[in-house]
Parts: C-alpha cells; structure tokens; sequence
C-alpha cells in the first residue's frame, strides 16, 4: 500500500532521493569535521584535561555555585513566565478590541517595550527600584530582572496571542454571537480556547527566551546571583573556563528540552479534546451537525 501524496511537496523519485541521501550524508561529514577541529583545538590547549573536569565530581562544586544559581535561574524564569502569559493575553486582546479607547493605548504598550532590550529594562527596573521604592536591596535584583522579563516578553506574547486569534476562521467568532453569546464571552469560551493549539508552539520558543534571558540579570550593577553568574566561581577557583561553560550550556539545553516536551504533551492533550470520539466516523459526526433539530427522513422539525 503506497503513502498518500503530500499535499505541500511532490514525493522525490529515485534520482531526488538518492540525491537527498548524497546531500545529507555529505551534511553528516562536515558536521563531523567540523565537531573534530573544536575537539582537537580544546585538546591542544588542554581543556580535556581530567584536572579541569575534577571539580564536577565533587558536591561542594554542585551545592555551592550550580545548585544555587540554577534556583536562581528558575525561579526568575517561573516568576516572569507566570505574569507575563496573562498580560501578554491582556495586550494581544486589546489590540484586537473594536473600541480605539484600548486598542491604541495597547498597540503603544506592544510596540514600545517590544522595542527596548531586555537589559535595558532590567537596568532601568532597578535604578526604579533603588531610587524610588523601599524594596530590600536583598530582592531587588528579583524584582528588577523579573520587571525587565515580563515587559519584553509580554509585548512579544501579546503579539502571538493576536497572530493565533486571527488564524482563527471568521466563522467561529461570527456563529458565536449568532447564538447571542457576549462579545467577553465569544473570546473566553470560544475564540481563546482554540487559538491556544495553533499559538502553543510560538509560545513555547517565547518561553525558552525568557529562560535564557534570565542570565542578563548577571550583568546588572546590582547583579542577581543566575547561573551563568555563581559559574563564575567555578571559573575563578579552579580555573577551567571552557568546562563550566560547557556544563553550564548542558544544563540549559536540558531545560530547554523538557520544556519542549512539557509543552508537546500539552499540545497532544489538547489536540485529543478536539477528535471525535472513539469508535465514531468524523464524517457521522458532521452528519449529526448538519441536521441537529430536524428529522432526516421527513425534513420535519423534532419535537
């Protein structure tokens, strides 16, 4: 039984799949050469060295810089992923409102933060922060690296929660207030709900930004202890740049790969709601939309 027919390519035939198979093999080997030129460079300057790796072996190295950072790390992370999800929200939906008294003023909010670096905004958070607040100085780097993540990313979020709303067919909004539904209602109960399938994977990368982003806060005045920032001391005591900064890169890729998976089970739990269920056809379930409230035999209206 042959594959169905893609609909975005035409299959390759023997020539094209042969050609791809040359392509990605030769693809493989520069990959290769190129992963064993930087091996060989670290091994001329001795970065292989067990003496560099040694510290990793030992906990007092894990519960005195790593661990802590990493706490650190997440912490901001969890903090500004948690408030600016909703604001992004807020902002994208307000820029789709039909009154210009919210739709302005959110577009100027978007576009303006959208525009500033995220370091920018931490450091102008904290000068705020130190000059004009009674925040203890303990926690104000927090406050000021959190204001900074959720200014930025929340912008950009707003602008993917509008994106994923008006991918929406029209029709959905339209039969929604066909059935007397209000404009409040219409979003939440309708519009919102399915938009976040389709806008799941742009707010995935959004939230890897925001994860990586934390490590800007290191380099504030008032610095916050991240990850990136307490690998330092691994750096300074035993002198061994290139490995802590290769562990430090793992423990970010690891992050990041079970956020990713984090949010495919998301992603295929929502996408299960929307199947018919099972052991019923889709085309029997269409049939049943179709003529809902009228006899299918007789054309004559149920009782």
């Amino acid at each position: 039984m042959s594959a169905a027919p893609s609909v975005l390519y035409d299959a390759p035939g023997p020539r094209g799949r042969t050609r791809n198979a040359i392509i990605g093999a030769i693809f493989i080997i520069v990959l290769l050469w190129i992963a064993y030129l930087v091996y060989s460079g670290f091994d001329e300057k001795g970065q292989w060295a067990g003496a560099l790796w040694e510290p990793f072996l030992r906990w007092s190295t894990w519960s005195e810089f790593v661990l802590p950072g990493l706490a650190n790390t997440l912490k901001a992370a969890a903090l500004a992923i948690v408030i600016a999800l909703p604001i992004g929200a807020l902002l994208g939906i307000g820029r789709l409102s039909e009154h210009a008294w919210i739709r302005v003023p959110a577009g100027v909010i978007v576009e303006f933060f959208r525009a500033i670096p995220v370091l920018l905004l931490m450091v102008f958070a904290a000068e705020l922060y130190a000059g004009y607040t009674d925040i203890d100085a303990t926690i104000r780097p927090l406050f000021a690296a959190v204001t900074g993540l959720v200014l930025y990313n929340g912008s950009v979020l707003a602008e993917v929660f509008r994106a994923g709303i008006n991918a929406l067919p029209r029709g959905q909004n339209e039969a929604a207030k066909a059935l007397g539904m209000r404009k409040t209602q219409v979003m939440a109960n309708v519009l919102l709900p399915q938009a976040v399938t389709l806008m799941l994977p742009a707010i995935v990368s959004q939230l890897v930004v925001v994860l990586k982003d934390t490590a800007l806060a290191g380099q504030l005045t008032v610095h916050y202890d991240e990850l990136i920032r307490t690998s330092g001391g691994i750096t300074g005591n035993f002198a061994n740049t290139i490995p802590t900064l290769i562990v430090t890169a793992t423990i970010y890729i690891v992050l990041n790969l079970l956020l990713s998976l984090l949010a495919n089970k998301l992603e295929q739990r929502l996408s299960r709601r929307n199947r018919p269920a099972k052991g019923v056809k889709a085309d029997k379930v269409q049939k049943v939309a179709v003529h809902i409230g009228t006899d299918a035999d007789t054309g004559r209206a149920d009782a």
